[in-house]
């Protein structure tokens, strides 16, 4: 009887143990929410454009995503958004592999590693200017850009 039960107890702790490994990698890929000044540093680290434009990207994925970089959108035309910059699956990225313009898996958008999101929003800004995306054509053009000058120090 009590090797039964220890024998269980083993089968359990392993099976606790799987269950924790398996949550710690789930959670090392997940997306992330960004504040104003961890966002612009960030962008500006990943050098995705002249800081002079940093309130202007800012402002565009706050506007686009509330820069959540798991975010997913799901459109009317069977395409969907993907990620802090919304980046969509017709034309920019395709959904389980990689193509599109960018030449991405608009999944790899979805994770808080903002390296591949920032090499495709650079080439959509390339090819179209910040109004290739709505919400900064809606909330950024004309308004007030968010003040970043306190996130420089």
């Amino acid at each position: 009887m009590m090797r039964g039960i220890r024998h269980n107890f083993r089968s359990a702790s392993a099976i606790s143990f799987v269950v924790l490994i398996l949550f710690t990698l789930y959670h090392t890929g997940e997306g992330k929410v960004y504040e104003k000044c961890t966002l612009a540093r960030t962008l500006d680290r990943q050098k995705i454009s002249s800081r002079t434009l940093i309130s202007n990207w800012v402002c565009l994925v706050m506007a686009e995503s509330g820069a959540d970089t798991s975010k997913v959108t799901k459109l009317p035309n069977d395409s969907a958004n993907y990620g802090i910059f919304q980046i969509n699956s017709k034309t920019w990225c395709r959904e389980g592999r990689k193509g599109g313009h960018c030449d991405k898996k608009c999944e790899d958008f979805l994770n808080d590693d903002l390296t591949d999101d920032i090499e495709c929003a650079k080439q959509i800004y390339n090819d179209s200017g910040f109004a290739a995306w709505k919400g900064w054509v809606n909330r950024c053009k004309q308004k007030t850009l968010p003040d970043l000058s306190s996130c420089w120090n």
